[in-house]
Parts: structure tokens; C-alpha cells; sequence
């Protein structure tokens, strides 16, 4: 029987694929990475990149308007040319030269196409065939629409027109109050586009309840008109260009583009795999259930949509393929190299609002569904000394979610300016299952919003 083309053919070529495909290599195997469009994925081109890009200026500028002596050197508002020109180098203008440059230096052969599942161990790309000991599929997640009469003939902005816009809208109305609906109406707010946004269930509904609302607050604070609980029941564009949006209580709306930031699902379309007669459900080491030779790592296996996780994800898959195809040891037990164990406890997560929202773990809800003993404790993160010292007038609060019978936290929440550098302290502290006792010995530097964690130590005993 004639020898496989490869060790390890990896379907997708973001962020998520590349980690595999390097630590596969890097492990002694030889590897191909396949990719449709450009190498680098959806995070670098549409994405985290570009989304933070643009997210960025605006923060910036907020936060010294709420410095004295900063706030008096302002003279003007955004330019957003600047804005989309900073935005362009971070994604290469949209060339992934580079990329692939990255993938031949660290010897992985690139595959472009579109590649599927014949038969166990096979893909095809681009009219031929290729033969693997292991397959892993890396093909991320795609937008889900909302089947609303009249949206899809209204050609309406998904989040890649959005954040490789090169005009801001004067009116842009955003479907949907997830992360990447906030995030977006940020960042146009900012720009000087009136905005509106229309959610289905309220803002960032699957944390803490309090983060909604701080952010519906702060969001109107700007400008932006924020409709909670509303039902959208038909979009038109006519033919001025202009979008109509009509609510459930016949309320109209209309704007120059419309923005649908609904949420995503794993990408998985056209990929073969009723060829092979799998669904994608995975171990912990990303072993498709049922196979001995196919993996299914990052957005597509619906674990943790997020980049971070997924690279998480990539690098325990990897090294797995490496050692099982070279039969060396295998640690995928609980926290061992091998194992994602932490898509299940320490799934950390940031939404680049102003104020930023910042999580990890459980919430509330979701630690008591458990039927853990839990207790709760708040702190206003406006009254420590480092965050008066950030910025006059701060606002924030930060939540603990803590399992009381053996007193380890379960889960963390933050919300405020520059929250996001709060978040990796207690992703640590779940990880390391690290007792409230022990914990009062991680002395915060002064005077840090860091002084957050002794104060939250405090409402716990």
C-alpha cells in the first residue's frame, strides 16, 4: 500500500489551523495546511484584528477626555481616515503574503482551495487527492442570519463588511446585541454615525445581568439609540439605497446600511463528512467521536467560539496528533498537556466596549444550574484608589462567583475602563483551583485597579 502524501492534513488555514499544523510539524510530522481564501483566517483579515482596530481610537480618546490636563489638549474629534488607514496595516490590506511566507518558513505546505472529506484519511482540493495518517478540520464558525421578509434582498452589512468598511453610514442600524453588535456600534458611534441598535433579548445576554445593562447605559451615553426586547418583522431597501426596518409594533426606522451581528455557528458546510459518516463531537485531545483519525479544533467543534480557546484547543491537538502518530506518551488526563480542560471551567472573554466587559468561568446562573454551594460577592470598582487615579469619575464593578464549600472561585466578571487586564489574574486563579486563603497572599500592587481582588477578599469573609 503506497505511503500517504502526509502525516497530517489540516482543513483551514486561520489561527486555529495554523497552531495545529505548527505543532503537528514541530513534532517531527509532515504536514499540510489547506486554506480557501486567505492564510491567517477570519481573526486576522474580518475580525479580532480589525475589529479592535477600530474599536481602539475611539477608546483612546474617551479615556483622555476623562483625564484633566489630556481632556484640554483635545481639539477635535476622530480622524477616521487615520482610523481605517491603522485599521489597513493590521490587516495587510487584506494581502496574506506574509502568512504564507510564515507557513513555508515553518515547514507546513500550503494547499489553496476548498477542501473536503472523500473518505477515511483523504481530502480533496482543487480536483486532487490527497492521503493523511490524520486529518484535523479548522474551518471556524459563519454568521447565522435571522430570517426576517425582506433581509436577504436588502444586502445588508454582516460583520466582515463592517469592519472592512472603507465609509462610515451617517444612520447604520445594528441587528443583534452580542458582542460583535456592541462592539460595532461602538466603534460607528465613534465615527459619527447615528446608530441604532435592535436586540432580540436585550445586550450580552449570557453574562452576568448587570453587564447588559451597563452597557445599554453607556452606549445611550454616547448616542446610541439601544432597543431592548424588540422584534424586527420586515427590512426593505429601497431603491434610494436606503434600508427600512420595520418593528412588531409597525415603528419604522430607516438608515443608510443595516448591520446583522446575530451570532455564528461552526462552519461545516460542504466538508464531506456525511462521506465519512461523522458528526463533529470531540474529546477533550479534539478526537472526533467515533475515529481514530480525525480532530475537529477551534469554532467548529462549538466548544468555545472564541480565538484564544481555539488556539488553546490547537496546541493540545497538535501535540496529541504528533505523539500518537509517532507513538510516544499520551497525557490527555485532566490540566495535562494533551487535554482542553479548560473549555469547561476557564474560558475567559472580553468585549472591547467602553466600558470593557471582562469574564471568565461561570456566572451566577450557571455555577447554581451546577448545584455547587455558591456565594457571590460585588465591589465598585470606581471606589479604588488605582481607578480614581485612571481616570475621574470611573465607573466599573466586579463580581466573584465562588463554590463556598470548598472556596475556590468558579467564576469572575469586570466591567469597566481597561477591565480586560483584570480578566488573567482570576483565568489563573480557576485554572490553579486556588483556594480563597491562598489567594490573600497574591498582594496587589498599590495603587493598581489590581486592588480590586483585596477588596472583593474582604466582601467574602
Amino acid at each position: 500500500m503506497p505511503s500517504p502524501d502526509y502525516d497530517l492534513i489540516v482543513i483551514g488555514g486561520g489561527p486555529v489551523g495554523e497552531n495545529v499544523a505548527d505543532y503537528a510539524t514541530k513534532g517531527g510530522l509532515r504536514t499540510a495546511l489547506i486554506e480557501s481564501e486567505l492564510v491567517g483566517g477570519e481573526c486576522s483579515y474580518w475580525a479580532c484584528m480589525p475589529s479592535k482596530a477600530l474599536l481602539r481610537s475611539g477608546s483612546a480618546l474617551r479615556a483622555a477626555r476623562r483625564v484633566p490636563g489630556a481632556r484640554e489638549a483635545i481639539t477635535g474629534g476622530l480622524d477616521v481616515d487615520a482610523v481605517f488607514a491603522r485599521r489597513n496595516s493590521f490587516t495587510s490590506d487584506w494581502d496574506d503574503h506574509g502568512q504564507e511566507e510564515w507557513v513555508a518558513s515553518a515547514g507546513i505546505d500550503l494547499l489553496r482551495g476548498h477542501g473536503r472529506l472523500v473518505e477515511p484519511g483523504q481530502v480533496e482540493v482543487a480536483g486532487r487527492v490527497y492521503s493523511a495518517r490524520a486529518v484535523a478540520i479548522a474551518t471556524g464558525s459563519v454568521p447565522v442570519a435571522p430570517k426576517i421578509p425582506g433581509l436577504a434582498e436588502a444586502k445588508a452589512w454582516g460583520t466582515r463588511e463592517a469592519t472592512s468598511a472603507d465609509h462610515v453610514p451617517p444612520r447604520l442600524i445594528v441587528l443583534g446585541g452580542g458582542v460583535a453588535g456592541t462592539e460595532m456600534a461602538f466603534a460607528f458611534s465613534s465615527f459619527g454615525s447615528h446608530v441604532t441598535v435592535l436586540a432580540r433579548h436585550g445586550l450580552l445576554g449570557n453574562e452576568e445581568p448587570f453587564v447588559g445593562e451597563r452597557i445599554a447605559d453607556a452606549l445611550t451615553a454616547e448616542g446610541v439609540d439601544v432597543r431592548r426586547s424588540t422584534e424586527t418583522s420586515r427590512v426593505e431597501r429601497g431603491a434610494d439605497g436606503l434600508v427600512t426596518v420595520t418593528l412588531s409594533d409597525g415603528e419604522t426606522i430607516v438608515a443608510e446600511e443595516i448591520l446583522v451581528a446575530t451570532g455564528r455557528r461552526p462552519a461545516t458546510d460542504d466538508l464531506g463528512l456525511d462521506k465519512v459518516g461523522v458528526e463533529l463531537t470531540v474529546d477533550d485531545t479534539m478526537l472526533v467521536t467515533g475515529t481514530d483519525w480525525l480532530y475537529a479544533v477551534g469554532d467548529v467543534n462549538g466548544r468555545a467560539l472564541l480565538t484564544h480557546q481555539g488556539k488553546y484547543q490547537a496546541r493540545a491537538a497538535g501535540s496529541v496528533i504528533a505523539a500518537r502518530l509517532n507513538g510516544d506518551p499520551v497525557a490527555d488526563g485532566p490540566w495535562e498537556r494533551h487535554s482542553a480542560t479548560a473549555d469547561h471551567a476557564a474560558v475567559p472573554r472580553v468585549v472591547f466596549s467602553d466600558p470593557e466587559v471582562a469574564a471568565v468561568g461561570l456566572t451566577e446562573a450557571g455555577a447554581r444550574e451546577t448545584g455547587r454551594s455558591v456565594r457571590t460577592v460585588e465591589f465598585d470598582l470606581g471606589a479604588i484608589a488605582g481607578s480614581s487615579l485612571h481616570a475621574d469619575g470611573y465607573q466599573g464593578l466586579a463580581k466573584l462567583v465562588v463554590d463556598d464549600d470548598r472556596r475556590v472561585i468558579l467564576g469572575a466578571t469586570f466591567v469597566g475602563q481597561d477591565a480586560s487586564e483584570l480578566v488573567h489574574a482570576a483565568t489563573i486563579a480557576i485554572v490553579g483551583d486556588m483556594p480563597i486563603d491562598r489567594l490573600w497572599h497574591a498582594v496587589p500592587a498599590y495603587p493598581t485597579i489590581s486592588e480590586v481582588w483585596l477588596r472583593l477578599l474582604e466582601s467574602y469573609e
